[in-house]
């Protein structure tokens, strides 16, 4: 089997190699070409999967290691017979890590306010059961939510008082709760002087246009950005108006990118007919981590595990000055450097505070 892998997954050989030879290409520039021999192929949210990539391919089965879709033509490999895998949640805990550093960054005093959650999927349903545990104030919106699942529903008109904002939704542009622009001139004009508007879910969700409009002529919103309508070329302008802005790496934990190749090869090994085969664990060990006596220990072991800022700048440094700012986006992102999710670490010099280093998913 000819195998074609983005290479920025990681895992692939130790999980994969037993069925074919790897291939490894840079998800963007993966191309008819690459696959025309192909039987399997291997991608990120990078890569357009469709009928200009695979027309005349051999390709069989394809596997995405994220939690969207948008990037791929499901219909196409269905008319064509091309089984299809995803890996909805994997990178879940990674991507509210990155939430709650923007917290403490921006808002250290959170845990008093009211955050209000646009779309509760794994990310945003793991979002809320989160805050809820620690007693924080919190409403959703998402209408595809049924009045007896246990959220704290709201109309999406409500839930834009909250003083925190959350979008962690797919970017979607048919049906009749499409997600493009959800977030236009007109909802940026109801928010409340001092909101903190973050996006970790897909660019598109907010109008950047508006965004950058609105910020021009407001002062009084925080807004943080992992994802950009056009990335990976980047708005600098909105960029510079931004509190915090990141590539795109919100879930780039070791341990969310490596249960997404973990998810697909499952459900490759249920394709094949396999899926009683034993699993390798390939990712599995714990560190220490040392909050001493912290004023907030919550905030303390949140940005001792990660802290968004260090991103935030190493990404403002290096578009600001790139003469390329598509190239250097996906720079970024393929050379991230490792950072792990709370479930790495054990926090052993906070007993006041187990409780609630437990819900956010710390060792104790």
């Amino acid at each position: 089997m000819n195998i074609v892998a983005d290479d920025n997954m990681p895992g692939v050989e130790e999980l994969f190699g037993a069925y074919g030879d790897i291939r490894r290409i840079s998800g963007r520039q993966i191309c008819p070409a690459d696959v025309a021999a192909a039987n399997l192929l291997l991608v990120r949210s990078v890569t357009k999967v469709n009928r200009e990539l695979l027309d005349n391919s051999a390709v069989q089965f394809v596997a995405s290691a994220t939690i969207g879709t948008d990037h791929v033509d499901l219909d196409y490999l269905q008319e064509h017979g091309i089984g299809f895998a995803h890996a909805p949640g994997c990178n879940a805990d990674a991507v509210v890590q990155y939430d709650l550093s923007v917290f403490c960054r921006l808002m250290p005093h959170w845990r008093e306010l009211n955050v209000g959650i646009v779309g509760c999927g794994n990310v945003g349903g793991r979002l809320y059961r989160i805050l809820k545990a620690l007693g924080v104030a919190c409403q959703v919106y998402d209408p595809f939510l049924h009045a007896d699942s246990n959220a704290d529903l709201v109309e999406y008109d409500d839930v834009l008082k909250a003083n925190i904002l959350c979008f962690h939704t797919p970017l979607t542009r048919h049906g009749r709760h499409p997600t493009e622009h959800l977030m236009g001139r007109q909802q940026l004009a109801k928010l409340a002087p001092g909101t903190l508007l973050l996006n970790a879910g897909r660019g598109a969700v907010i109008d950047n246009r508006a965004l950058l409009e609105s910020l021009t002529e407001r002062g009084d919103l925080l807004v943080a950005l992992d994802v950009w309508e056009t990335e990976p070329s980047i708005d600098r302008a909105l960029l510079e108006q931004v509190a915090i802005a990141t590539p795109h790496i919100a879930g780039y934990s070791v341990e969310g990118k490596m249960r997404g190749t973990e998810m697909i090869f499952e459900r490759f090994l249920a394709w094949r007919g396999e899926l009683d085969k034993p699993q390798k664990n390939i990712f599995e060990q714990t560190e220490e981590l040392a909050i001493g006596a912290a004023t907030n220990p919550i905030n303390a072991a949140i940005l001792a595990s990660y802290d968004v800022s260090e991103d935030d700048q190493s990404f403002r440094e290096s578009m600001l000055r790139s003469a390329n700012t598509a190239h250097d986006f996906d720079r970024l992102r393929r050379d991230y450097p490792v950072r792990h999710q709370f479930s790495h670490f054990r926090c052993p010099d906070a007993s006041d505070c187990q409780s609630d280093l437990k819900s956010l998913g710390f060792v104790t």
